[in-house]
């Protein structure tokens, strides 16, 4: 953790070292660590030519999604970050206050659903694929602005079936997880 009054070229480095460590840390977060605002974070940002949060997601995700072979790049809800076909994914999406209900700000099911469902196809390694199963549950309530991250692991292969089991958090704390059987189409490589 850094100390109040860090001088600049320290903090400098350091924030270099946690974004080359960690590249979805949100300028909040950042702003935490190193006790300073959250204006403070982006002007050193700038001056560093390191591109905000969103940026940083898109480049990490560019590499990932040649990979997929089961679905399109624009299928996938949220932005893959990580993927070893066959094996597993990570895959991470911001929420919106239009993926939420009005009153209660509570990301609706659906929505974190489909991040769910569209990395564990993404993961399986075949040409096409349908979800045949899926066993879920919601352990808490996701609000908007919360940043979801899926992660993926194929569990098992008994023939045409991929079992993934996929969970998701938001803070380190599981918000949700389910087992998908996944009933592929065409013949992986």
């Amino acid at each position: 953790m850094a100390r109040e009054g860090l001088p600049k070229p320290l903090r400098q480095e350091q924030l270099i070292k946690k974004i080359e460590e960690d590249p979805f840390l949100t300028d909040e977060e950042l702003a935490e660590m190193f006790c300073v605002s959250i204006q403070t974070i982006r002007l050193d940002r700038m001056e560093l030519g390191i591109p905000e949060l969103r940026e940083r997601i898109k480049l990490v995700a560019k590499n990932f999604y040649p990979k997929v072979k089961s679905i399109t790049a624009k299928e996938i809800l949220g932005e893959l970050i990580d993927l070893v076909l066959g094996e597993s994914g990570i895959s991470i999406l911001e929420t919106t206050e239009d993926m939420a209900f009005e009153k209660t700000r509570v990301i609706r099911g659906h929505h974190i659903f489909a991040h769910a469902n569209s990395l564990a196809i993404a993961v399986i390694n075949a040409d096409a694929a349908l979800t045949g199963v899926a066993n879920i549950k919601y352990k808490m309530p996701v609000f908007a602005g919360d940043k979801l991250i899926a992660k993926a692991n194929v569990t098992r292969i008994r023939g045409n079936k991929h079992f993934v089991w996929v969970k998701t958090y938001v803070k380190q704390k599981e918000v949700f997880r389910g087992k998908f059987i996944l009933v592929s189409l065409g013949e992986g490589t």
